[in-house]
């Protein structure tokens, strides 16, 4: 776990926002969830702020970093990033499942193959944030969003589905933000759609916003797919 500071005292003891990204993988060398926690990391969001932290791209210890956090902030609301290249929108992930398979290896060279998250746990959790609230916000800004129905089976979902997992019933908001390529990456990825780092943070800083402060249910738009 990268821990990021700035200079001279700060709000990192209780922070009341957990924000976590991870470090670069599969050979890039920047990764816009990790810049996206660094721009954000020590501001004010509402009435909170935000203590954020870069996890490893590695299965198992992407959770031991994930719950060293947890035990030093004692947050009121945990948003996990993570990158998706293909992806046209910031997605605010619905649901986590309990498979670690992986299409490549991790930072450290492994490749679980249909290995639980957590062994005898339920089969999926679900986001406990306003998912379609966040993704109305987002849109009434300007900023593409879309809920998600997927994050995949890669480190992004193990680290999800055990964020879901260890707060289950704590009260505590979390969920899971796949943020598309940023533009800087474009050269690498040809025709994939991007979008400016400022974006990505000005998205994710109104994500926040709404899950910190938005009361009731959520909001009852229709968002699902059809595949």
């Amino acid at each position: 776990m990268t821990v990021l500071r700035k200079p001279g005292p700060g709000p990192a003891a209780r922070p009341g926002i957990l924000l976590t990204g991870f470090e670069p993988f599969g050979g890039d060398t920047l990764n816009p969830s990790g810049l996206i926690c660094r721009a954000l990391h020590g501001q004010r969001v509402a009435h909170a702020s935000v203590h954020a932290v870069e996890l490893p791209c590695v299965f198992g210890r992407a959770l031991q970093a994930l719950d060293e956090a947890l035990a030093a902030t004692s947050p009121v609301l945990v948003l996990a990033l993570g990158l998706a290249a293909g992806r046209r929108e910031i997605c605010v992930e619905r649901v986590a499942i309990n498979v670690d398979d992986a299409r490549i290896p991790d930072n450290a060279g492994a490749q679980p193959v249909d290995v639980p998250v957590v062994e005898g746990a339920p089969a999926a959790w679900f986001s406990t944030l306003p998912v379609k609230a966040i993704v109305a916000a987002l849109g009434k800004a300007g900023l593409p969003a879309a809920v998600s129905q997927t994050a995949g089976t890669f480190v992004c979902n193990h680290v999800f589905y055990g964020l879901q997992h260890r707060l289950a019933g704590s009260g505590v908001r979390s969920g899971f933000v796949h943020v598309p390529l940023m533009d800087t990456l474009a050269p690498a990825y040809p025709g994939l759609p991007t979008l400016p780092l400022e974006d990505l943070v000005r998205g994710v800083r109104i994500a926040l916003e709404v899950a910190l402060t938005h009361e009731g249910g959520d909001l009852q738009l229709a968002a699902g797919s059809v595949a």
